[in-house]
């Protein structure tokens, strides 16, 4: 009994550096972005591809990814999907042009898609089930603190070594990830063993999330609006194919029988798309509006950081014992009163409120966060695992970039192209208002799709 524990906590040690790389590493990353723009003579457009090229592969492959894993084992995927995100760390941290650099960051996202769409469906397997949401718990902790520490690590590699050695350092840790996953990962578990991959299913998945992605990145131009309608089209499509298949890449009739879980992966979708642009927001106003060192600013902005991964392990331990349900609804409530309070932001508001709002606001991520990955992992059967766990993925990458285009089309509409300043304070602040006022109207709709699941039902 307790060498089975042992092994459970190694297992879940592991499956939680390999969540902590890809949250630490782009938040260090977000930190280096002008290092890299010097040194590699990029423009603005070119920049912003380095970010967005690894949030659209990492989108469009994990369910495809998932659903390979069931065919062939996750194991061999999880680790295939490490090493790959373990070569192009290496070769991205040896890029010498933008260009090199974007297509290594494009193969890292299938690196990560293949580790996300098993991650969680080999730990929830490998876990006593009375343990499941304190694991879970500890994961959504390390994700949160890995976003905090980030900057701060980025900050120090950058400054000393070179932006290059943010890459070679989550290269080492992968490295030490593929060890512990062929020493702690012991079952390749394979649910469709003998059935085929639907390859017409996964690029029409491929193509319509690519193009709505790509849509709300475009946002508010004329083109952005065609695109997203255009993606919205080929997912219903997809669906509509998906659900004559016999072995479809994504099981659409489980997503239309199955309330808790259609319900829950909405309420992901929606808090996601509520709430990722509230520190990009914040970030602006501190540094613009309030004058705020980039230092200053972090100092503030972490709070939510440290906050959500101290609540999230006591929320994860907490859900196995309590209804998870009301924990993500009161969690989801609590962001809610806190885009409340952002909405009556001014350029004269004390720091001391906006700490509170920070301190409000990651309560309710973590009341939130693992306890809802709890609902949805325990909605379905074994077999389903990692369907739920990509798609769960999935929607929250839709949903960042989603809560990023309400935030551009706010700057577009208020600010335009000029170049941002105090100088434009008036027309920021205004985008900033926009913006929150948009995320608490969708964090009330999630409020209401977190309450009605019925967490009783599973197929």
């Amino acid at each position: 009994m307790q060498e089975n524990n042992q092994k459970y906590v190694l297992l879940t040690f592991i499956i939680c550096l390999a969540s902590s790389l890809v949250p630490l590493m782009s938040s260090a990353l977000n930190l280096a972005l002008p290092n890299i723009n010097h040194d590699l003579k990029l423009d603005a457009l070119s920049s912003g591809w380095i970010q967005t090229i690894y949030l659209l592969s990492t989108a469009i492959f994990q369910i495809p990814c998932a659903r390979l894993a069931d065919i062939i084992g996750r194991k061999k995927v999880f680790i295939t999907g490490v090493s790959l995100f373990f070569i192009t760390t290496i070769l991205c941290g040896f890029s010498t042009s933008g260009t090199s650099l974007i297509i290594y960051r494009f193969l890292m996202g299938i690196g990560s898609a293949m580790m996300f769409g098993t991650s969680i469906a080999i730990l929830i397997a490998h876990v006593p089930a009375e343990k499941r949401g304190k694991v879970l718990g500890i994961n959504t902790a390390v994700v949160y603190f890995s976003l905090a520490t980030g900057p701060l690590l980025g900050g120090l590699l950058t400054e000393h070594i070179g932006w290059h050695s943010i890459f070679f350092v989550a290269s080492l840790v992968s490295l030490f990830v593929i060890v512990g996953a062929f020493v702690y990962i012991r079952e390749d578990w394979k649910s469709e063993q003998g059935q085929t991959f639907d390859y017409p299913g996964a690029l029409l998945y491929a193509a319509g999330l690519s193009v709505l992605i790509y849509g709300f990145s475009q946002l508010p131009h004329w083109l952005g609006f065609v695109l997203i309608a255009s993606g919205t089209l080929l997912l219903l499509f997809f669906a509509l194919f998906e659900k004559k298949q016999s072995q479809p890449v994504f099981n659409i009739r489980l997503f239309l029988s199955n309330k808790v879980f259609r319900m829950s992966l909405l309420s992901a979708l929606i808090n996601y798309s509520a709430t990722f642009a509230i520190s990009f927001m914040l970030s602006l106003y501190l540094q613009y509006i309030r004058q705020l060192s980039p230092r200053e600013a972090g100092f503030i902005l972490i709070i939510q950081s440290v906050v959500q991964a101290v609540v999230s392990l006591k929320a994860g331990s907490l859900s196995d014992r309590k209804s998870p349900t009301l924990l993500a609804t009161v969690g989801m409530g609590l962001i809610f009163t806190g885009l409340i309070g952002l909405c009556f932001l001014a350029e004269t508001t004390s720091f001391i409120f906006i700490a509170c709002i920070l301190v409000l606001l990651g309560v309710g991520f973590g009341l939130f966060s693992s306890p809802n990955m709890n609902i949805i992992m325990s909605s379905v059967d074994k077999q389903y695992y990692g369907l739920a766990s990509a798609t769960t993925g999935t929607m929250r990458l839709t949903g960042q970039a989603f809560s990023m285009g309400i935030a551009m089309m706010a700057l577009s509409l208020s600010v335009g192209s000029v170049e941002l300043s105090h100088k434009v304070h008036s027309g920021l602040m205004k985008a900033i208002r926009i913006t929150f006022i948009a995320c608490t109207v969708l964090c009330l709709l999630g409020v209401y799709t977190s309450s009605v699941r019925n967490q009783k039902h599973r197929i």
